[in-house]
């Protein structure tokens, strides 16, 4: 995986806090009314959560722009691979010495795969996540339309989740081919029979993009509900473009000044900090629920940090496995773990069936959904998130079963072609000119779809055999984006390749039943690849991630890395 950054863009400093005495409650109540980004706490139950903004310090972490501060940018950014092809080698050694100084001294890191325990225990065995040097061009007007779908996606996922029979209708098929979606949905089912209900709903998504080169559109990739991961190393990409182009932007005619931040990290934070806020128990804390082995841990303990910081919110980490061990639900719903009470189930484990090798894991699954713990995400936001529900959605005259008329379009829009394997013509199509359509299964983390050849004998091999198993497969358009040349850095060696990008965009989505506390985008991750590489999941070992800016936004590239999970 590699890291990259963009260029454009005015920077602002992160809305921090910084707790004061319960007794300026007032003070800082009015405070917080007059800033619609400061989190009004309840005061008389939670004292000790009243904040006010506090000055900036050099380790904070970076925040990124909204989608309207692009009107500030200028156009006259140089295109990605000008740039690249005119940086001499002997500057392309000295950028990338300080950018390995920097990643060290401010926790762009991950696990190194060759150490045995950098993904169980925190600080050994760390090396400098791969990253991008230079930026590339991503078009302003596109940056602003993915931005623009990420509230209407959040809205779409909430109300796609209310309708149960919806959902297991839609996976009743896949069910019967798909264990783990099967597991899934019986969760889901057995919650439909006790008319279980989650007041408080909590969405921390990513919605992925490619820009098709041929069509010139900006199609959709996947909508991810669960484990949405790297909000807190993509927001120190910027940061270190930022540092690099103070030092060496005239050499490359790069401004440092139009290099935004990101906001992922920050925004993720106010959004479990407001869900506890929610649970309204001073005493509760946010689980975040692990993998045992994670090279990316650096990138959850950023996000928890954050959320100690601004927020004074407790984390505690736990695998599915202690989970079981360790829980148990009271009477009155509350879920314990530990002994400790969790107000925020956040799960950075779950999506995969590697995440359960036992009947224990399933149990702690079920345990933590018929608690009245705020989950992120819910059973049904999860089974939303699957290939199939995507799929679904895409047909004609379902989005209108969830949407307002002036959302449909929009949306509609971003939708590139996707069929059920139940059309005939769409897989005699796949199977004469294969390298145009994907085949996707359930699955979540990158390195499970088929490409090329594999997509024509993959259904050959289906109709032959006649059975359900079409079922466990979509079909998707492929997508063609633009290669631009990029300097991708791994394990302190650089080398320049052609490389394409995916653009995800994050949303945040609370909501106590009927009201709305949080519908908004949160920030951004550019993962890229190179151009010959099919798959593109940055912690599966296939992508890198980068940053966005103006017309042209220069993205942070994500080249690959051997890390073992989506997250």
């Amino acid at each position: 995986m590699t890291l990259g950054g963009f260029l454009s863009l005015r920077q602002s400093c992160p809305s921090f806090a910084a707790p004061i005495d319960s007794r300026n409650a007032p003070a800082a109540a009015a405070a917080s009314s007059s800033n619609p980004r400061a989190l009004r706490f309840r005061h008389k139950f939670f004292p000790r959560a009243t904040y006010l903004r506090a000055p900036r310090r050099a380790m904070d972490p970076p925040r990124c722009l909204g989608s309207s501060d692009l009107e500030e940018a200028t156009d006259d950014i140089p295109a990605a691979s000008t740039v690249h092809r005119a940086v001499p080698s002997d500057l392309v050694e000295k950028m990338m010495y300080d950018a390995l100084v920097w990643s060290a001294l401010h926790g762009l890191v991950v696990g190194d795969r060759r150490v045995q325990k950098s993904g169980t225990v925190p600080g050994v065995g760390l090396v400098h996540a791969p990253f991008a040097l230079l930026p590339m061009s991503f078009p302003r007007a596109y940056w602003r339309q993915a931005c623009e779908l990420a509230p209407i996606f959040n809205e779409l996922v909430d109300r796609v989740s209310l309708d149960g029979k919806f959902l297991q209708d839609s996976l009743s098929r896949t069910k019967k081919v798909d264990a783990f979606t099967s597991r899934l949905l019986d969760i889901h089912s057995k919650m439909l029979e006790i008319n279980k209900t989650e007041d408080i709903r909590l969405g921390l998504h990513r919605s992925d993009y490619m820009l098709d080169a041929e069509t010139n559109l900006l199609l959709q990739i996947e909508l991810n509900t669960i484990s949405s991961s790297f909000p807190g190393l993509s927001c120190l990409v910027s940061e270190l473009h930022r540092n690099l182009l103070n030092q060496y932007g005239k050499d490359l005619r790069l401004d440092s000044r139009r290099v935004p931040g990101n906001t992922a990290v920050s925004r993720f934070a106010d959004a479990l900090a407001k869900a506890w806020n929610e649970y309204n128990n001073s005493s509760a804390v946010v689980m975040v629920v692990v993998q045992s082995e994670e090279r990316n841990m650096y990138d959850q303990h950023w996000l928890c940090a954050v959320l100690k910081e601004m927020y004074g919110v407790a984390t505690i980490r736990k695998t599915l496995s202690e989970i079981d061990t360790q829980g148990h639900v009271l009477p009155d719903g509350s879920l314990v773990v530990d002994g400790q009470t969790i107000a925020v189930i956040y799960f950075r484990a779950g999506y995969s069936p590697n995440d359960y090798p036992s009947e224990a894991e399933w149990r702690a699954r079920f345990l933590m959904e018929k608690s009245f713990a705020i989950k992120c995400p819910s059973i049904s936001y999860h089974l939303v998130g699957t290939k199939k529900i995507q799929q679904e959605l895409a047909k004609p005259n379902v989005l209108e079963r969830f949407l307002d008329n002036e959302d449909i379009a929009k949306v509609r829009k971003c939708f590139a072609g996707l069929w059920s394997l139940d059309d005939p013509d769409a897989v005699k199509s796949a199977i004469e000119k294969p390298d145009l359509f994907v085949l996707k299964p359930q699955r979540e983390g990158g390195g499970n779809n088929i490409y090329g050849d594999n997509v024509r004998e993959t259904l050959i091999r289906l109709q032959q055999q006649g059975t359900e198993e079409l079922a466990a497969y979509i079909m998707m358009q492929r997508i063609f984006p633009t290669a631009s040349l990029a300097f991708l850095v791994r394990e302190g060696v650089w080398h320049l390749d052609n490389a394409i990008s995916e653009l995800g965009i994050y949303g945040a989505y609370l909501r106590n039943k009927d009201k709305v506390i949080m519908n908004d985008q949160c920030g951004y991750l550019m993962r890229t690849k190179v151009s010959s590489s099919n798959e593109g999941g940055v912690a599966a070992g296939f992508a890198l991630i980068p940053s966005t800016a103006a017309e042209k936004l220069i993205l942070i590239l994500m080249r690959r890395v051997d890390l073992k999970t989506k997250c």
